[in-house]
């Protein structure tokens, strides 16, 4: 394909995909290491990691067009907002909670994500790694909202996980989309 389009959503992605990436790195060695041992550190943590995705998917859809051209990041803004007041809200009733409340949220941004995978797809391309993260991360909220019922308190080790894996498919969809233009380029 060699659309102009893809060449400048790929120029927005790769930096986004990358910052994404750097972020929960950040957020998961915070979460292993002071997040442990000081709770107030854990609750800004577990505040911060939906509302740090409610402010991204914003700022992404914004640059591709805006909102209302990407109603499955739009969608993504408000269940992240929503999860983001509702861990607050869970903190003070337990971890137990807490990760219920995550567990809903991965299932539901999970959707959409793959959906805005699958849908830049066409314009993009090379959102394999998008889509895969998308469907693991729908199937982990289902795994947490298993583990929010059972009588075992869970801690922020059984949270981080998710966002090292975040981590992963982003840094894997930043360099797809380089190799991407790479190979675009060598035609």
């Amino acid at each position: 394909m060699t659309d102009p389009i893809p060449a400048q959503g790929n120029h927005w992605l790769k930096p986004y995909y990358l910052t994404r990436a750097a972020f929960s790195v950040a957020w998961v060695i915070a979460a292993f290491t002071i997040g442990r041992s000081v709770p107030s550190i854990a609750a800004v943590l577990l505040v911060g990691y939906p509302a740090w995705d409610a402010a991204a998917n914003l700022v992404d859809a914004q640059r591709n067009g805006g909102l209302r051209h990407n109603p499955t990041q739009l969608l993504n803004v408000v269940v992240s907002g929503l999860a983001t007041v509702a861990v607050a809200i869970a903190l003070g009733m337990g971890m137990n909670a807490v990760l219920g409340v995550f567990g809903v949220w991965a299932v539901l941004s999970g959707i959409f994500q793959l959906a805005t995978g699958v849908r830049r797809w066409k314009s993009h391309g090379a959102q394999w790694a998008m889509i895969l993260s998308g469907a693991q991360s729908a199937l982990a909220g289902a795994f947490f909202l298993k583990q929010a019922n059972e009588p075992k308190v869970p801690s922020m080790a059984d949270i981080a996980p998710y966002a090292a894996f975040g981590a992963f498919y982003f840094l894997v969809s930043a360099l797809w989309l380089m190799v991407s233009d790479f190979r675009r380029r060598e035609r």
